[in-house]
């Protein structure tokens, strides 16, 4: 917004959604969709990416409560894909 001055936090927040956005992109494009989990993980990080967007302007990633529940589940889709990845083991080819 025009006379508002950017922070540390507005910028790193901003470079991380940027990141997050680049992640999904490779694991859309890239990804091995033989795994079920493998399709929630672009998404994922998609969300993710918005979260941190929104919280460059809320300033916390804990208020709104609906910020922090978004966040949360991001994390639980990508414990739960890890830990499928580790159970079923890389994919050949």
């Amino acid at each position: 917004m025009p006379g508002e001055e950017t922070t540390f936090h507005t910028v790193f927040n901003h470079a991380e959604a940027g990141l997050w956005f680049v992640i999904a992109l490779i694991l859309a494009f890239r990804g091995r969709r033989q795994r079920p989990w493998s399709l929630l993980l672009p998404p994922a990080f998609g969300v993710f990416g918005i979260s941190d967007l929104i919280e460059a302007q809320t300033g916390a990633w804990w208020e709104p409560w609906w910020l922090f529940v978004m966040k949360a589940a991001c994390v639980l889709v990508f414990v739960l894909a890890w830990r499928a990845y580790r159970r079923q083991g890389r994919p050949h080819g």
